[in-house]
């Protein structure tokens, strides 16, 4: 194996093996999307470029299923819908593409799972702002040293490495995580 592809490998398994200082953390968000789920409430997911992809994804795998067989779960990427994203744009700015949406879909006791790889993004952290004002709580998937979102999001749950593509690729595994967690605690048929 080439050593590029060897160093990459080792810093990979070396950001993923930091993960086990987040296991606390993904239990509790795992906990706050489960009770949110029983009551009724649905899950809101916003990010940009790979975090957006990150957001469908999870979305995807709630609705659709991850492992099991189940009832689709209410959860929706704020990320999909071009209509609302270029007029939000057009008329409000880039950074209040997510808070909008916020704004009109969700209610108290849905959670917002806001994904940031720096942490800074304005249209997130805002996003995050207004579902905490809603009575909504928030979970931040960041990286670095979480940057503003951590100290926003109810539960923040930051992968410590300067390298995006490792932050994003344990950004998937904890949202797996999040989605094995979900359905073994609902225990859906």
């Amino acid at each position: 194996m080439s050593s590029r592809i060897q160093r990459y490998f080792d810093e990979h398994l070396a950001t993923v093996e930091t993960l086990r200082e987040q296991i606390d953390g993904i239990e509790r968000a795992t906990r706050v999307c489960t009770e949110a789920l029983r009551n009724g409430r649905k899950i809101l997911l916003c990010g940009n470029g790979g975090s957006a992809a990150d957001a469908q994804h999870i979305a995807a795998e709630l609705v659709g299923r991850f492992v099991g067989d189940r009832r689709a779960l209410p959860a929706l990427a704020l990320t999909t819908d071009s209509s609302a994203l270029t007029a939000i744009a057009n008329d409000y700015g880039y950074d209040a593409v997510f808070e909008r949406q916020v704004e009109g879909l969700a209610a108290a006791g849905d959670v917002l799972i806001a994904i940031s790889t720096s942490g800074h993004s304005e249209n997130v952290n805002r996003a995050c702002r207004t579902a905490t004002a809603l009575g909504c709580p928030t979970i931040g998937l960041t990286g670095k040293t979480g940057g503003q979102l951590k100290e926003l999001a109810d539960v923040a749950l930051v992968v410590p490495s300067t390298t995006t593509a490792h932050i994003q690729e344990c950004h998937i595994l904890m949202g797996h995580l999040l989605c094995e967690g979900i359905e073994s605690g609902l225990e859906l048929a």
